[in-house]
């Protein structure tokens, strides 16, 4: 809930904080964030002269350009250019001094803030605010600066100032623009404590409430937090701010859940609040009603990259995957009309891989790799990785392992994935003992890696080594106690041969108790209790299991259950459903077999 709710209310504050803005030039850069090399402004750059004399400004002095004013202003701009930072900063802050034009002091204190020169930064913005006491772009970059040497004293009274003059329409606004200078200071505890001492006079406002909610939950006094963000929403009941701060204080997700929720009966055009409530749902793993949300806000904005990513990730949590797929797409077609969204696409590229490569189509899967960046290190190795996989899916073994070849990262992991995935292509293709000998080969090269370990240890039990597999999953939990799948899995496998039991419920209890909502390992937990001849409790598990996964293995074992206790209908149901969804299904096949039944 923390996380969500920066996400979805960090628009909001930059919308109040914009309130009734001030002129200023589109190119100044901001105290904090100045690049080690900044261009010129535009204005200096496509006038080198007259941008400077001829831009408006209030109240400037009447100052002739002549012709040596003329020069020893390009000559600045040109030193600055070629990396001579104080001639230039030195020569304009002489000028500002001479013509006591403010703007030749603004362009020295960018020319300094450039430079990453602090001292100099503050002499030229001081002598800007000196030379036009009404900018307030001048006392927006002193503040900033003041803020940032942590001189919090000199800033106190600017900015109580500021709120005693402000009308009651630009108050809040105001308060919300002096907490972002503050959350730049050092010493965030001090820049706290004047916050607040800042906002005691107007605590009858929703916007210091809410402030003061912020500060008091950033120090762990959840209830002082939640008594200010309480006193808010009573302020101001239509305010979607104010909902948000009291669902982020609210430790209790189901209270914060019920809270937006409510919110959102009255108000049911509060986008935010609407998002907000969508990732509450999410973490509480109420996957349906959140893309129920999700749609609501996509309705509105389809073409909100945000929701249509989410959208996406919800569809395959829900197994949908044409869902998945539709959404997913779209979001990239969207991105690729957005040329200057830094968001990088390989994630959503990958996933459209596997989702084409789920249903059968190999060749849209390798056509969603090949967009992916060949310049970002880490996605290529990936894409190829997966390049390799769909081609000895498609029986080119020798193209695969050219493939995988053909890469050679530095990183002991990625190396490690490689060898990971020539095993699996070997395995897939039936071809057992040389991808075991791979594994095995990986397994003592990179004996500190978890993954490459986990399936030696499957492909160890798929060729009948036990012994190996049940050393090596023993390893993984010496290595990574909490990796839920090495306890599951050998729990599984004691479970499947019908023996050590108990064993068998203990391993896949814990498993369970760390991952508690994944379905496999409740499908292990039913599998176990049907072996220890508890068909009631196996079948409330796989039940539960079926319900978040309709996944064929699942489905061969609650049919199984249900066979033994005589619901003989229901059992081939889902065995039919299992078989239409893999018709080679291995577990379904064995299953039959055993039973002496045919479908």
């Amino acid at each position: 809930m923390k996380n969500a709710f920066v996400i979805v209310t960090l628009s909001g504050l930059l919308a109040a904080c914009a309130v009734a803005p001030q002129p200023q030039r589109a190119s100044a850069p901001a105290p904090v964030a100045a690049p080690a090399e900044a261009p010129l402004p535009a204005s200096a750059q496509d006038e080198p002269a007259g941008a400077v004399v001829d831009a408006p400004e209030e109240k400037l002095p009447k100052v002739a350009l002549s012709s040596e004013l003329l020069y020893k202003i390009m000559k600045a701009e040109l030193d600055f250019r070629n990396g001579n930072w104080r001639e230039s900063y030195v020569a304009l802050l002489a000028l500002a001094h001479q013509t006591r034009d403010p703007r030749l002091a603004r362009r020295a204190a960018e020319m300094a803030l450039a430079s990453r020169q602090s001292g100099e930064s503050m002499a030229a913005i001081r002598l800007w605010r000196e030379l036009a006491p009404d900018s307030e772009e001048a006392a927006q970059y002193y503040l900033g600066l003041v803020v940032m040497s942590d001189n919090l004293a000199e800033a106190e009274q600017i900015f109580r100032q500021r709120l005693q003059e402000a009308s009651a329409a630009t108050r809040g606004p105001a308060m919300f623009q002096i907490q972002q200078l503050l959350s730049r200071a050092k010493d965030k505890a001090a820049a706290l404590a004047l916050l607040e001492r800042l906002l005691a006079p107007y605590q009858d406002t929703m916007e210091a409430r809410v402030l003061l909610a912020q500060g008091a939950h950033a120090r762990g006094e959840g209830a002082l937090a939640l008594r200010h963000a309480q006193a808010a929403l009573a302020l101001k009941p239509d305010s979607e701010l104010a909902v948000l701060t009291l669902a982020q204080v609210n430790d209790d997700q189901d209270q914060a859940g019920a809270l937006l929720a409510t919110f959102l009966a009255a108000n049911p055009g509060a986008r935010e609040v609407r998002a907000a409530h969508a990732r509450v749902l999410v973490n509480q793993k109420q996957y349906a009603r959140a893309r129920a949300e999700f749609l609501a806000l996509l309705k509105e904005q389809p073409d909100n990259l945000g929701t249509l990513y989410a959208l996406g990730i919800m569809s395959v949590q829900l197994d949908d995957a044409p869902g998945a797929e539709r959404y997913l797409a779209r979001f990239i077609e969207v991105l690729a009309e957005r040329p200057d969204d830094e968001r990088d696409p390989s994630k959503v590229l990958m996933m459209l891989a596997q989702l084409a490569e789920q249903r059968g189509d190999l060749k849209a899967a390798l056509q969603w790799l090949d967009k992916i960046d060949t310049d970002e290190p880490r996605a290529h190795v990936a894409a190829q990785i997966k390049r390799a996989q769909l081609i000895g899916k498609q029986g080119d073994l020798g193209a695969a392992r050219t493939v995988l070849a053909a890469l050679t990262p530095n990183e002991p992991s990625e190396q490690a994935q490689i060898v990971l995935a020539q095993g699996q292509i070997l395995r897939d293709a039936g071809q057992l003992a040389e991808a075991y000998a791979v594994l095995e080969a990986g397994a003592k090269r990179f004996p500190a890696n978890t993954d490459l370990l986990y399936d030696f240890a499957l492909l160890a039990e798929k060729t009948g080594r036990l012994d190996v597999m049940e050393t090596t999953l023993r390893a993984v939990m010496a290595q990574a106690p909490d990796n839920h799948h090495a306890y599951n899995a050998l729990g599984y496998s004691l479970a499947e041969r019908n023996v050590r039991l108990q064993e068998a419920l203990a391993l896949i209890g814990k498993a369970l108790s760390m991952a508690p909502d994944d379905p496999f390992i409740m499908d292990s937990m039913g599998w176990v209790q049907y072996r220890l001849g508890n068909l009631n409790e196996a079948e409330q598990h796989l039940r539960r299991a079926y319900s978040l996964r309709s996944d064929p293995e699942i489905a061969v074992h609650l049919g199984e259950v249900l066979w033994q206790k005589g619901q003989k209908s229901d059992a081939q149901k889902l065995w039919r459903e299992a078989r239409a969804k893999d018709p080679k299904n291995d577990t379904l096949k064995s299953t039959l077999a055993r039973l002496n039944l045919s479908l």
